[in-house]
C-alpha cells in the first residue's frame, strides 16, 4: 500500500511515518504539511491510503479530502483530528472521508484502519476480476489464493460511496468493531435494508441471509461477536468517562442503556454477568441513523 501523510505537525507527521514502518503497513510515498501541496502530489504520486489532517494551513482535510476523492476516486481519506464536534465529523464522512481517527494518534488504531482499508481493496480487486472476466469462484480462489468461502461471504457492499454507507462505517468505527470480521455482515444487511425501503421488523436475519447468500448461523455469530465487542468497547469507554460523546452517543441508541450498565459492572467486577445484546435492535438503531443522512 501506498500511504501519504499531510499534517501541518510536524511530530504527527514523525509518529506516523514511525508506526507505519515499525508495523510495515505500506510505503510512505510523500509527506506534506499543507493540503495544498498535498492535492498536487497526490495527482502526481497516486497514492493508495492519505492520512490527513483536518485542521490545516491553505487548504483544510474536508477540502482536501473532497476534492482528492474528484481527483483520484479510489483513494481512501483517513481523517486525523483531536475535534470531537458530531457535525464536524459527519461533514468528514460526506466528504468521502473513510475513517476518523481522534487525536493522539494509537498506533494500534492506525495499523487496525490501515490493515481494514487494505484487505477491503483487495477483496475489490478480486470481486472486480470476478465480475469481469465471469470466472468460476473456485478458478478465481486458485489465481488469488483466497478461500472459495472467504469470496462468498466477504462480498463489498454496493453503493458504497453513498451518505448513509459513509455514516455506516463511521459508527461502526466509532463503537471500535470496523475491523471485526461480522461489521462486512452488518454492512451488508443494513444495505439490503436501506435499498429495499425495509426494517428488520419486516423479516428475519435467516431470511435476509438467504437473500445475501449467506449461511445464517455463521453471520448471526459474526454479528453477535461484533455487536459485543462494540458494547465492551462503549463500555469500557463510559468507565473511563461518563461524559465520552461516543458513549453517550451510542449507548442508547445501539444497545440497551441496562444492558451497558451490566456490562460495565461486569469489567469493575461487581457481577459475574456479561450484558446481552439484541441483534435487531442493533440492526434497527443503525438503521435509524442511516435514514437521518
Amino acid at each position: 500500500m501506498r500511504i501519504y501523510i499531510v499534517d501541518d505537525d510536524k511530530n504527527v507527521c514523525s509518529i506516523l511515518r514511525q508506526i507505519i514502518n515499525d508495523r510495515r503497513l505500506g510505503e510512505i510515498c510523500g509527506i506534506s504539511n499543507n493540503g495544498q501541496d498535498a492535492l498536487e502530489d497526490v495527482v502526481s504520486l497516486k497514492p493508495d491510503i492519505v492520512l490527513a489532517d483536518l485542521l490545516m494551513p491553505e487548504l483544510d482535510g474536508i477540502s482536501f479530502a473532497e476534492k482528492a476523492k474528484k481527483l483520484l476516486p479510489d483513494v481512501s481519506v483517513i481523517m486525523l483530528s483531536q475535534v470531537d464536534n458530531k457535525e464536524m465529523v459527519s461533514k468528514a464522512y460526506e466528504s468521502g472521508v473513510e475513517f476518523y481517527i481522534h487525536k493522539p494518534v494509537n498506533a494500534i488504531e492506525i495499523e487496525n484502519v490501515l490493515r481494514n482499508i487494505e484487505a477491503s481493496k483487495a477483496m475489490k480487486r478480486i470481486i472486480a476480476k470476478a465480475q469481469d472476466l465471469f470466472t468460476e469462484p473456485s478458478v478465481l480462489c486458485r489465481e488469488t489464493g483466497v478461500e472459495e468461502e472467504t469470496l462468498r461471504m466477504r462480498k463489498i457492499p454496493q453503493n458504497s460511496g453513498k451518505a448513509y454507507m459513509q455514516r455506516l462505517r463511521g459508527i461502526l468505527q466509532g463503537i471500535g468493531i470496523s475491523s471485526e470480521s461480522g461489521s462486512r455482515d452488518i454492512i451488508a444487511i443494513v444495505e439490503y435494508l436501506m435499498e429495499n425501503d425495509m426494517d428488520i421488523t419486516e423479516t428475519t436475519l435467516n431470511e435476509l441471509c438467504g437473500r445475501l447468500g449467506q449461511n445464517p448461523k455463521s453471520v448471526e455469530q459474526r454479528i453477535r461477536r461484533a455487536a459485543f465487542a462494540g458494547m465492551v468497547n462503549l463500555a469500557n469507554k463510559g468507565l473511563e468517562d461518563y461524559a465520552d460523546p461516543v458513549f453517550n452517543e451510542y449507548s442508547g441508541r445501539l444497545y440497551n442503556f441496562e444492558q451497558i450498565r451490566r456490562e460495565m459492572n461486569y469489567i469493575r467486577g461487581k457481577s459475574e454477568k456479561h450484558g446481552n445484546v439484541r441483534i435487531r435492535n442493533f440492526i434497527n438503531g443503525l438503521l435509524a441513523y442511516c435514514r437521518e443522512i
